[in-house]
């Protein structure tokens, strides 16, 4: 199921449920407080008759002409029967209801009045039924309900009559049906127009999920790098679509990246497999050469072979230096390993004169790190220096304490790189001077000095 989809039907039935609850409480406290109001007058009523009866005998409301509804609709019936059950009186606006055992509600009372027109809870009305001598019941006459209210009358402990009030049900339960059918079609107008209503907004906010999801689906498709999305609002999807954006940004550096690196790589490994090609085929053409033409074959063969073998291992430890392995610094203590690295560039290069200053003198310039990867990059560091500057020069390497940092500083005295070079000079394979590429570096040296740098967060 679609995202766009389940978010309808879960906000649907969410506001449907909430919708329900509400319309379901305003629904049942109308039509309860309908019937309610009916039985209030009902008892209001037959307590009248009771109390005259009692006071004088009779009541003169079963003498009123009632015969038209009162200032609320309601029409009510009085009736007055004997103490054997026997009807003693009725009021004038009496249409020949049937005669029936007044007592009968107050062994059965029955339940609420709105009970057979909505079932609704009984919770929801009150029964008037006090000590077994007043009690509710319904009466069926020619297909319509008749709500009565009967009080058994007592002087003392002997009953002397019962009293019974009557109102039509009619009205009140064609209300109670009209507002059923009301809220039944209200509810699912409603609930219609809001599943509607929430697929157009879910889709318009999806929008730029589904432009992401085209984007990529594009971009799987063509492997075209270049296409972004539009962004949209600076919300949280639209903060998604910017980083979709970048990512496809450093996608697309990435894999310029990688394919330089890849046409580079494959001009740097051609040139020297182009010259073992080319001297092995000479050797086997001439299987006598003469022995000094032959050695000079051998030696460069040999120089190639061995600048090959560099570029290939360069290669492999730049990709396993790239390769994001979590760095578990240590300390390192960068006074030994300046010192060793001054000593390994003075056996690789004794026509040059490389010094050490320390700064403090007696501190260890310890810094978190891993120490052969510190080291690897001061030999890369020294072998560029003694390589450009000329014999008998000196190459200083500092190694100065700073505050919370330790800075080193590789000095030559060579004649420098070009303002154009310097944004180039860590890019794979680049040399600033095309003349120097046969001097046995690989162009990988500073590129790995970089990598090493940014993993040990050098400036």
């Amino acid at each position: 199921m679609k995202l766009r989809l389940r978010l309808t039907v879960a906000y649907g039935l969410l506001f449907t449920g909430v919708l329900s609850v509400l319309s379901f409480a305003g629904y049942a406290a109308l039509i309860r407080e309908q019937f309610v109001t009916l039985d209030r007058v009902l008892v209001t009523t037959a307590r009248l008759v009771e109390s005259g009866i009692l006071r004088s005998g009779r009541s003169y409301a079963l003498d009123a002409d009632t015969a038209r509804p009162s200032r609320d609709g309601i029409v009510i019936v009085l009736r007055s029967y004997a103490p054997d059950g026997t009807l003693a009186q009725r009021s004038p606006n009496d249409p020949g209801l049937p005669v029936t055992a007044p007592w009968a509600p107050l062994r059965t009372p029955a339940p609420p009045a709105f009970w057979d027109a909505v079932p609704l809870p009984d919770w929801l009305a009150r029964r008037d039924v006090v000590d077994g001598r007043r009690a509710f019941g319904t009466l069926g006459v020619s297909g319509q309900r008749w709500r009565r209210y009967v009080v058994q009358i007592r002087r003392e402990t002997r009953t002397v009559g019962y009293v019974e009030a009557l109102t039509p049900l009619a009205r009140a339960d064609d209300t109670a049906q009209a507002a059923t059918r009301l809220l039944l079609t209200v509810l699912a107008g409603t609930v219609i127009g809001v599943l509607g209503i929430t697929w157009v907004v879910a889709g318009a906010v999806l929008r730029p999920v589904t432009a992401l999801t085209r984007a990529a689906r594009a971009v799987a498709g063509s492997r075209d790098l270049t296409q972004r999305v539009q962004p949209g609002p600076p919300d949280e999807l639209g903060q998604l679509t910017v980083t979709f954006n970048e990512m496809l940004g450093r996608l697309q550096r990435a894999w310029a990246s990688q394919q330089r690196f890849v046409e580079d790589a494959s001009h740097e490994l051609r040139a020297p497999m182009t010259v073992l090609r080319g001297n092995l085929d000479l050797l086997r053409r001439y299987p006598h050469m003469d022995p000094a033409e032959r050695d000079e074959v051998v030696a460069d063969i040999d120089r190639e072979t061995g600048r090959l073998s560099r570029l290939v291992e360069d290669l492999l430890l730049l990709a396993q230096r790239e390769q994001d392995v979590p760095l578990r610094p240590q300390g390192v203590s960068l006074r030994e390993v300046a010192r060793t690295a001054v000593q390994d560039a003075q056996k690789l290069s004794p026509a040059h004169d490389v010094t050490l200053q320390l700064h403090p003198a007696g501190d260890p310039l310890t810094v978190p790190g891993h120490r052969d990867q510190l080291q690897q990059l001061l030999l890369i560091l020294l072998d560029n220096a003694v390589k450009y500057s000329p014999p008998g020069t000196r190459v200083t390497v500092r190694v100065e304490g700073q505050p919370g940092s330790v800075q080193v500083d590789v000095e030559d005295q060579g004649n420098g790189i070009n303002a154009e070079d310097l944004p180039h000079i860590f890019h794979r394979f680049y040399r600033a001077d095309p003349a120097r590429q046969r001097q046995g570096g690989t162009g990988l040296g500073l590129a790995i000095a970089q990598l090493i740098a940014s993993r040990h967060d050098a400036a």
